[in-house]
């Protein structure tokens, strides 16, 4: 893969900024996490070389200094919300963004439940997180917020909150998803410590946009593609542009609500110590890109792969038409069309050839393999063995499974396990090869192959089962699909 971003440079050039600002504002400041502060596959994918762990090991560096706050919405836990990467709710994931802190040495000081109006999940959920020796905090649901800042900069409001006891200078603020109200958890924060006398501060760590690249930039316009369903617009911050006549990126709910947070600085802290939204921030990302092309190209295919997406949730009922038109524009605009991917058009090819489902993968080396639908396995399982016969150097003619040790698994399923699908999906067709690996040279060899799947790209032509996407998604191959169902099914779960 060819590298774009430095990424030991990012990890010091980040943690030297954040100390600069925690020194700013006298040793106590509330940083507000946003995006994924680990697993963050998205700034991995548009900046080729960035660890989907960087801002985790970089606050690493900070962890004398650093408490960390995770916040969760109640409306969120009432929605059983979940995040689509991990297929798992919020509620669950802020169990699992504790465990992996904790693990890295990093102190978790405590939940916060937002947005809260008497929710009984919360207030179990509440229970639940007590019971495991967690301190939860709640912050109340206030009429009016945000545009209603003497009631909500007031005893009724920001008052009427919990005051999260924290104990470090850096407080980092960060979230399983976004709209959980990090920012409002910050302000009330601040609130409650200038009332005890303390002057804290805020800062804002977003990694995109990416403030300091332009505005059309592949690597933002990838930013909007992925907050697509959000409706989130990359814009020129026009208060900076006012302040300094220098023109830097922001996006639209951070540039409407500076007015406001601005009015409520004032009445909390007598004066704002920020004259624009880019002001807040303190993201080095654009500093760390060392060949741009490199990135804008990875944002391009990036684009592709979240129209693929958008389309496929528009088919599915989970998505809008909308979100799928705005990643039609964002293609445009970014210059790049769908056969830009090169899996596309080879999946396409081979269904048009075999008259039936099919795939392709980009293996390291830039070679594409297909493959086919079968009475034996399903296009994606036999894909995923093709790959791993190319990389292991095995003969394609060679059978790393016997058909003898498929016939019985198609028979456990069809016939013990209710199943109509007697094809193997990409599980099953593992549990084989694994099974033949310990009788087997070539099957040992294509199984060792498994970890150089990880980042390589595949379609198909038709959308799978939930079963093979999740098996993709754990093998890390970045997938994408054709918005249509295979045989017009209304319910694809085998």
């Amino acid at each position: 893969m060819k590298i774009g971003f430095d990424n030991d440079k990012y990890l010091k050039m980040q943690s030297e900024h954040i100390r600069e600002r925690i020194g700013q504002f006298g040793n106590k400041l509330y940083l507000e996490f946003g995006g994924k502060l680990f697993d963050d596959y998205h700034a991995s994918r548009v900046l080729p070389g960035f660890e989907p762990d960087s801002k985790l090991r970089m606050l690493m560096q900070l962890s004398d200094q650093a408490e960390i706050v995770i916040v969760i919405s109640a409306n969120d836990i009432d929605k059983n919300k979940v995040r689509g990467d991990l297929g798992i709710t919020y509620d669950e994931d802020v169990l699992r963004l504790m465990d992996e802190f904790s693990s890295r040495g990093l102190y978790v000081g405590s939940v916060c439940i937002t947005q809260y109006s008497g929710q009984e999940s919360a207030d179990l959920f509440k229970k639940r997180l007590e019971k495991l020796g967690i301190r939860v905090y709640k912050l109340y649901l206030i009429p009016g917020y945000p545009s209603n800042t003497s009631f909500i900069v007031s005893d009724e409001g920001y008052g009427k909150n919990d005051y999260i006891e924290t104990t470090r200078p850096l407080v980092v603020i960060t979230a399983p998803g976004p709209g959980s109200g990090k920012m409002a958890t910050c302000l009330s924060q601040l609130y409650h410590e200038y009332k005890r006398g303390v002057k804290a501060g805020y800062a804002k760590f977003e990694t995109f946009p990416i403030w300091n690249l332009p505005l059309k930039h592949p690597v933002n316009l990838a930013y909007e593609a992925a907050t697509a369903d959000l409706n989130d617009v990359n814009m020129i911050d026009p208060f900076h542009l006012e302040a300094y006549g220098k023109t830097t990126v922001n996006y639209n709910r951070d540039v409407e609500v500076f007015p406001v947070v601005q009015a409520m600085f004032e009445k909390i802290m007598g004066s704002c110590p920020y004259k624009s939204p880019t002001d807040m921030g303190v993201n080095m990302a654009g500093n760390c890109i060392v060949d741009d092309e490199v990135c804008q190209e990875a944002s391009r295919q990036e684009i592709i792969r979240r129209y693929y997406k958008s389309m496929n949730a528009l088919v599915s009922g989970s998505g809008t038409e909308n979100e799928v038109r705005k990643i039609e524009l964002l293609l445009q605009q970014a210059h790049a069309e769908i056969t830009d991917r090169r899996v596309v058009p080879a999946a396409l090819e081979k269904e048009k050839a075999t008259n039936g489902p099919a795939a392709a993968m980009e293996l390291p080396d830039g070679k594409i393999v297909c493959g086919k639908t079968s009475d034996l396995l399903g296009a994606s399982a036999a894909l995923l063995l093709n790959a791993l016969k190319e990389l292991a150097g095995i003969d394609h003619e060679l059978h790393v499974i016997s058909p003898d040790a498929i016939h019985p698994i198609q028979q456990l399923k069809t016939k013990y396990l209710g199943s109509k699908n007697p094809r193997l999906h990409i599980d099953e067709i593992l549990i084989a090869l694994s099974m033949s690996a310990t009788t087997s040279d070539a099957a040992r060899l294509a199984l060792e192959q498994i970890p150089n799947l990880r980042g390589c790209q595949a379609h198909t032509s038709v959308m799978l089962s939930d079963v093979d996407v999740i098996s993709f998604r754990k093998l890390g191959v970045e997938l994408t699909c054709e918005a249509k169902k295979e045989q017009k099914k209304n319910y694809q779960k085998d």
